[in-house]
């Protein structure tokens, strides 16, 4: 009975103290830590709005987002192309109030916002270990939530271009036209059919199409003859991105992210279901092609490097996804961003025009051809300005670090907007929010006065490897489609860009398009 006794006291004091310190790591956690990073900080003179126990500054952002949003299905909201206060309002005023650097928290997550573009060059071309992707992310992996970074630190991502170096991207880009142009001469073709037998004039909701016209280039372009076996990844992956960013502003929540509710076991389901088709695709496939598709190539770079086998698998469906975002979901969403901006400039899309004219010549644009397209490219350049797929880029610092003058704690997290920093007046000038194409005349390097500040693909170590592929795709549609039709604002669009981890068109994009 005493033997019984003293277990029972021994587990009961065991109990207690390990619920003694679970309360204590809990407090330190959500209260002590956050509220010492935020006190480093503002030694440093680093503002920003007051934090709400627990919650931070979520509360602030949701209900930002939520007039904007208001505003939009009332069809009151401005056509403006400064998307940067529209998708992120909030990060506007307090940037306002608080200075080009300020601190902000989303739960127990404190975030220094950064805009300075010295600053800003420092954070993009880091390749030390201790910057890294947020430990938030850690549970899904991959650019989905790393905004196109494939791995959690720049030294890592070095590497990974090691096993398969950018050129190798180009010349499959090259080797890629002819299956391009086939899907793009499928879109024209649509629209044709759809235009006559509407009389000539048809209202299209066009980013319908060109992310069928994305996800077929994708597909092929990654499972060759096998592409139909593309389609549920490409599924998966879109239902992952949608049920991720409605939870982009909860993540600092405590404790959120690891409990079984509703909305995460959707999204741990799908990270699973997508990792298991991806490698199912890769290895499958191996044997049943002879021709080396883009999924050949990345598994052929990965089994020749020094990868263990989980981080051969890890590198696999990272690089997939990229290429699901470069190839597909933002090549699609900026095209429909330039065929709404030459809608609305009828001038630029008439001098786009003459150049893809007079450069084919009444033929096929192909790979040599869309090179010299200035204009083109110009108007492109100056769409991922305005509209950059990636909103938010994301580190964390692994150790304490120093950018400029100001020291960065270790677990401070820091947010660059490429967004924000395409639309400062100060860099860009005060037609920052204007379309404005002839910007480009000379480059990315003389269209403002901090060139590295432009990060559509990133830059330095971190640009992502799918560029070169999406500016083909896009080109060759482009070109195609301007050969083909002109375009007019619908009286159905209604602007507002929305996050969905990208930044994309709410209720899609409507234009009215007439042959020519």
């Amino acid at each position: 009975m005493e033997l019984i006794l003293m277990l029972v006291k021994v587990t009961g004091t065991s109990l207690l103290i390990g619920l003694v310190g679970l309360l204590i790591h809990l407090f330190d956690s959500m209260i002590w830590k956050p509220e010492r990073l935020r006190a480093k900080l503002r030694k440093q003179g680093i503002r920003g709005p007051p934090p709400k126990f627990l919650l931070g500054n979520i509360l602030d952002l949701k209900k930002s987002q939520s007039k904007v949003s208001m505003l939009a299905q009332e069809g009151e909201q401005p056509m403006t192309h400064n998307s940067s206060s529209t998708v992120f309002p909030f990060f506007e005023r307090w940037r306002e109030q608080y200075g080009p650097t300020f601190l902000f928290s989303l739960g127990n997550i404190q975030i220094l916002h950064m805009t300075d573009p010295d600053l800003v060059k420092e954070i993009i071309t880091c390749t030390s270990m201790d910057l890294g992707n947020p430990t938030y992310q850690q549970k899904e992996r991959g650019p989905l939530l790393g905004q196109g970074i494939l791995t959690s630190n720049g030294a890592l991502w070095a590497h990974q271009r090691k096993i398969i170096a950018p050129e190798l991207y180009i010349d499959k880009v090259k080797a890629m036209t002819n299956l391009m142009l086939d899907c793009s001469v499928m879109v024209v073709n649509w629209w044709k059919s759809k235009i006559d037998s509407e009389g000539g004039a048809a209202d299209i909701k066009v980013d319908d199409y060109l992310r069928k016209f994305t996800r077929d280039v994708i597909s092929r372009a990654c499972f060759g003859s096998n592409y139909s076996n593309g389609e549920e990844i490409f599924f998966k992956i879109r239902a992952l991105q949608e049920a991720m960013s409605k939870k982009v502003l909860s993540n600092g929540l405590p404790g959120m992210r690891y409990l079984p509710t509703k909305s995460n076991r959707e999204i741990w389901r799908l990270e699973k279901e997508v990792r298991a088709l991806i490698l199912k695709a890769v290895y499958g496939t191996k044997e049943e092609t002879s021709k080396e598709d883009l999924l050949q190539m990345i598994l052929k770079g990965a089994k020749s490097s020094d990868l263990g086998p989980i981080a051969t698998d890890n590198f696999i469906v990272d690089n997939c996804k990229n290429i699901y975002f470069a190839g597909y979901e933002s090549t699609a969403i900026t095209a429909s961003w330039t065929l709404l901006l030459l809608a609305l400039n009828p001038d630029w899309q008439d001098k786009v025009r003459a150049e893809v004219l007079e450069i084919c010549g009444g033929e096929l644009p192909d790979a040599d051809l869309i090179r010299k397209m200035k204009t083109l490219t110009m108007v492109i350049n100056e769409t991922l300005r305005l509209y950059p797929p990636g909103a938010i880029i994301s580190r964390e610092a692994l150790e304490g670090m120093k950018f400029g003058d100001i020291d960065v704690p270790k677990g401070v997290n820091i947010w660059l907007l490429p967004v924000t920093l395409h639309q400062d007046p100060e860099i860009w000038g005060p037609d920052a929010d204007k379309f404005s194409p002839e910007r480009f005349a000379n480059g990315v390097s003389g269209a403002c006065k901090f060139p590295h500040v432009y990060l559509p693909f990133g830059f330095g170590p971190h640009t992502c490897l799918g560029q070169h592929f999406a500016m083909a795709e896009l080109k060759l549609l482009l070109a195609l489609a301007l050969s083909n039709f002109t375009f007019s604002p619908s009286p159905e669009y209604r602007h507002c860009p929305t996050l969905s981890l990208i930044i994309e068109p709410k209720y899609g994009v409507n234009l009215m398009v007439r042959r020519l």
